[in-house]
């Protein structure tokens, strides 16, 4: 086959060739030198070296110089450019730097209003020819508008990771083989490599550019993201009429159960009705046939005068009857009047005697148990307000007032209320019984549970004894009102609203045991000091 390609190899004449400078070889086409310029990237190497054979036969310097041409001296003459051009496209690594800055190679960009009308007919030939930088062979083409889904979506990945072999070492502005010792020669090396790399990052910009106006104008990618939506939404829907039925079946079963709870509590209920009738009927003829009963009892022991003669003992024997009634069963009423019926007087007096005597003993014992647990309650009663260890005997009048006097001296929320409470019993009580918390804490309950009368009477008995020791009270009637009088010499300014206010959030804020308490409560009301803060409070 290359044989064939160099038997018809044409080469074409390049008219520029003879005004090329040697000196500027790197600026010049080789493709173009060589007579390829029609086939450039494409030339087999047989194909560059017959044109180069052909080159030499037709330009050699001796050649030109025995048909008469004048010829320069040295690398001056032009045939120095078709060696260059040899040189360079017969070598693969050189050839491939060339080919990479190729200057008839289109590296424009279509913009997207460019495509805008014809898309294909516009993006396709500029993928076509920068495929060819392209490592990975079967680069995927554009496609058409009936291109499906995954041919597309092969085509753009491909495209976004688009690996590509073209690099910039042609364009070198510095040779590294000039430098005249190693540094030069690292330096050179190092600027070539930044270059580079900048040129790299410039070309894969410029393919990203691309492959973005192409992705942002395909309409098949319009297509798509329109059927996708219109899946979706019919999804969308399909799930929300999935959802609908599902609650509809749902609540349709809750209903179901609703309606059979529903009736299942009626047949309940109904049952319920029918056994409360069936137990009112039964009652209803129970008391019936007590009743009847009881005026048979009533009637027999009239029909025998109520065994007795005389009128004090035909009334006490009625009240026992009556008791009767009360007290017994129906079983044993209708054992009772069948034994009146079915014997003599005698008999039958004995009967209702003995009768008569188990229900006074059953009231007895009724009576008893219920005395007892009237003493127990009692007793416990006077257990529970006895204060423990000391009764409330030990507890004068006294005593009592003072309690009550410290309780209202020592609030709740005081620290060991109650221990400060009878440490103060302790040393102001005249009785000399030396009481403990504990103590204190019993009387205090017990004074609670009082009735009003007893506190009256013991408020009472307090009132007398303080006019049995202070003489006359003085009538409110006749009292003068009370006045403040400050120091002398003190210029007194009176408290404002929010003076106190403050004042009363300092003595929240700093509670008794906080140290330096009055010196940080003056510094939270302005204008006042502490010892205005302590006499305020």
């Amino acid at each position: 086959g290359e044989e064939s390609e160099d038997e018809e190899l044409q080469l074409e004449e390049f008219p520029m060739l003879k005004t090329l400078d040697p000196k500027d070889w790197k600026n010049q086409d080789h493709y173009a030198v060589l007579g390829l310029g029609h086939v450039r990237y494409k030339a087999t190497q047989r194909q560059i070296k017959a044109a180069h054979k052909a080159m030499v036969l037709k330009h050699h310097p001796d050649k030109r110089k025995a048909a008469g041409e004048p010829i320069k001296e040295g690398d001056n003459d032009y045939f120095t450019c078709i060696t260059k051009a040899y040189e360079m496209l017969s070598d693969p690594v050189k050839r491939r730097a060339f080919n990479s800055v190729d200057p008839t190679f289109d590296n424009s960009v279509p913009s997207k209003s460019e495509a805008k009308d014809n898309f294909f007919e516009v993006f396709s030939p500029v993928f076509e020819r920068n495929s060819r930088w392209s490592n990975k062979k079967n680069v995927p083409k554009l496609g058409d508008m009936n291109s499906s889904f995954e041919d597309v979506d092969a085509f753009y990945s491909f495209w976004y990771n688009f690996d590509s072999w073209r690099e910039f070492s042609y364009l070198d502005e510095e040779e590294k083989e000039k430098a005249e010792c190693r540094d030069e020669r690292r330096w050179i090396e190092k600027q070539n490599k930044a270059t580079r790399a900048q040129r790299k990052k410039e070309e894969m910009n410029r393919i990203r550019t691309l492959v973005d106006n192409a992705y942002s104008c395909d309409p098949r990618i319009k297509k798509f993201k329109e059927e996708e939506k219109a899946k979706k939404e019919a999804e969308k829907k399909a799930k929300a009429e999935a959802k609908r039925k599902e609650q509809e079946a749902k609540e349709k079963q809750r209903q179901a159960e609703l309606e059979a709870a529903r009736l299942a509590k009626e047949k309940e209920e109904e049952e319920v009705r029918q056994q409360a009738l069936l137990a009112k009927k039964e009652k209803d003829i129970q008391k019936k046939a007590i009743k009847k009963e009881r005026q048979k009892l009533r009637n027999s022991c009239k029909t025998w005068n109520h065994f007795s003669d005389s009128e004090a003992e035909r009334v006490k024997m009625m009240e026992e009857v009556e008791k009767l009634c009360d007290r017994l069963e129906l079983a044993s009423l209708q054992c009772l009047n069948e034994t009146l019926t079915s014997s003599t007087k005698e008999a039958g007096k004995a009967a209702l005697e003995k009768q008569i005597e188990e229900v006074n003993e059953q009231i007895r014992k009724e009576k008893e148990e219920a005395e007892a647990r009237m003493r127990q309650a009692s007793k416990n009663a006077e257990k529970s307000t006895g204060g423990g260890g000391n009764s409330s005997k030990n507890w004068s009048e006294d005593d009592l007032q003072l309690l009550i006097k410290a309780v209202n001296l020592f609030p709740a929320g005081t620290n060991s209320r109650w221990e400060v409470i009878a440490n103060y019993m302790n040393i102001h009580s005249s009785s000399g019984v030396k009481r403990t918390a504990k103590d204190v804490i019993s009387k205090a309950k017990s004074l609670q549970k009082l009735d009003p009368h007893q506190k009256d009477d013991i408020n009472r008995k307090a009132f007398d004894k303080f006019k049995k020791e202070h003489g006359v009270v003085p009538q409110a009637d006749n009292a003068t009102p009370s006045e403040r009088f400050e120091g002398p010499g003190t210029d007194f300014t009176p408290w404002t609203t929010e003076e106190q206010k403050l004042l009363e959030q300092a003595l929240k804020t700093y509670p008794v045991n906080t140290p330096e308490r009055w010196e940080k409560i003056a510094e939270a009301v302005p204008g006042r000091t502490k010892k205005d803060c302590m006499k305020r409070y």
